[in-house]
């Protein structure tokens, strides 16, 4: 799982980006060791044929979260000279047009890029229009960004989008059954562990790489080698986040439902 690629990313998005130099290292890796990317939504077909389309030798996912314009400065070349697969993950409302409603935390993609993008065959997918903790929403707002993200890729595109990614990775069964609702094939976490069909076509598993990522750690995640030591801390504390949510969710619905009975 990626996000930005640049030179010299926003402050916000330093941490969870990786310089174009380091890109391209990873991905020679790929090729030396001899990985195939796929898109997400091959995966999906292959795990939902039960196995009458069996994936390449060695499958590996590579995807964008957000937009970033430097996925299609830096990250672009750089797959289209080893013919990977790829897919891009859009929060439709940060991209730079006519439904960018502000809030975007760098330089986001326009929509000639990601038809540039999506005509190289990088596959696009959603993640949601404004990039809210989904869970955090309450039914009509959830809707809302699921259905409108789609829409919006729909109309630009010319065909649904069939896979998705939640935003900071936060879902709940709430969440999922919205984005299966919205006709989204598969959905896309974090975990921070590799995804396996057990864990469901709406909570499959990614893992995160940083600006800190250097080559020799890249090389023992995609061999999935020392995963859970790794990312031990970052998994502590996403366990405890989601209490956090889910109380403060609670809290949520308690208020509004006092404030309704107030008013009748």
């Amino acid at each position: 799982m990626y996000h930005a690629v640049g030179h010299r990313p926003a402050k916000e998005t330093l941490g969870l980006s990786v310089s174009p130099g380091a890109f391209a290292e990873q991905m020679e890796l790929l090729r030396e060791r001899g990985f195939t990317p796929v898109s997400t939504a091959e995966l999906g077909e292959s795990w939902r044929s039960g196995g009458r389309r069996p994936l390449p030798g060695r499958p590996v996912l590579i995807t964008f979260d957000d937009g970033y314009e430097g996925v299609h400065r830096h990250a672009l070349p750089v797959l289209a000279e080893h013919g990977f697969a790829s897919t891009l993950f859009v929060s439709t409302g940060w991209l730079r047009g006519e439904y960018d409603e502000g809030g975007a935390i760098d330089t986001m993609l326009d929509w000639d890029q990601v038809r540039e993008l999506a005509a190289a065959g990088t596959e696009i997918g959603g993640h949601t229009h404004s990039h809210p903790q989904m869970d955090q929403l309450d039914d009509e707002r959830l809707r809302y960004e699921t259905v409108r993200c789609r829409d919006i890729i729909t109309d630009e595109l010319g065909t649904p989008p069939l896979s998705f990614a939640y935003p900071y990775g936060y879902s709940s069964r709430r969440v999922r059954a919205t984005v299966r609702a919205a006709g989204f094939a598969q959905s896309f976490a974090v975990g921070n562990a590799l995804a396996r069909p057990a864990q469901g076509p709406y909570a499959i598993e990614r893992v995160t790489v940083r600006r800190n990522t250097g080559i020799d750690e890249f090389e023992r995640l995609v061999e999935g080698r020392a995963i859970g030591r790794n990312f031990a801390k970052d998994r502590a504390l996403t366990k405890g986040y989601a209490a956090v949510r889910r109380t403060r969710r609670a809290v949520t619905v308690i208020r509004r439902t006092a404030a309704e009975l107030a008013s009748d």
